[in-house]
């Protein structure tokens, strides 16, 4: 992907990353030597076809995942050199994680749903509330706070995932296909919403999507091709 000039702080720099998987006894390539870099926020868009690695991507760069060669830096900390137990407290921290299928506890109302990640917090009771009575008028569900997932459309439920997402305030939003499930009404408005979280709350998003439409909300496209990554500002 060729850099682009911007007056945004690298948030995300990416040297030389490289990552393979293990079938039988065979090494399947996924990504070969991919180097770029996300200012913060800025919104990026992973296009490419079925296996391309665009979901591998977005695991590594939210610290799922390991690379085998390469470094991944968020913020000067180059997460490819922490334990699992550091990185889990990481991912704790600095990622929030937005899901096609939403991930929400069906036994848990809204409210409880996005207080989960607080709770490993040393926060209060009473900051926690403020926390998630603040990220729910954020996503515009304040009104549904007490309802349970079944309860919900499939967009408000998307939009309790993203409230969960970005009640710790963590540095990246990762997405992967957030609108695959939803209808194109639906749809947008939870792309209009990620939009706001990154030009009004100056989130850094990126998300995988195959929805070309939805790839246009973001302010760079990187497109992987056979491991390797190409980019354009649509």
């Amino acid at each position: 992907m060729k850099d682009e000039t911007s007056d945004n702080i690298p948030i995300v720099v990416i040297e030389g990353l490289s990552k393979s998987y293990l079938r039988g006894s065979q090494i399947i390539p996924v990504l070969q030597d991919v180097s770029f870099s996300i200012g913060e926020g800025e919104f990026l868009a992973l296009m490419g076809p079925s296996g391309s690695g665009k979901s591998t991507l977005l695991n590594l760069i939210a610290g799922i995942d390991k690379v085998d060669t390469g470094t991944i830096l968020v913020r000067g900390t180059d997460i490819t050199g922490l334990s699992e137990a550091a990185l889990a407290s990481w991912r704790a921290t600095h990622v929030g994680f937005i899901f096609q299928f939403y991930n929400l506890m069906p036994v848990l109302t809204a409210f409880e749903n996005v207080e989960l990640p607080l709770l490993l917090t040393s926060l209060s009771r009473k900051k926690r509330k403020e926390h998630v009575e603040m990220v729910l008028s954020v996503v515009g569900l304040t009104d549904r706070m007490d309802h349970y997932p079944s309860q919900l459309s499939g967009g408000q439920q998307q939009r309790v995932a993203i409230a969960r997402a970005i009640v710790t305030d963590p540095d990246i939003l990762v997405a992967d296909e957030p609108t695959g499930d939803l209808d194109r009404v639906s749809a947008e408005d939870i792309l209009n919403l990620m939009d706001n979280l990154v030009s009004k709350f100056g989130k850094t998003a990126i998300m995988v999507t195959h929805d070309p439409k939805a790839a246009e909300k973001a302010h760079k496209i990187g497109r992987l091709e056979k491991g390797e990554l190409s980019g354009d500002t649509p």
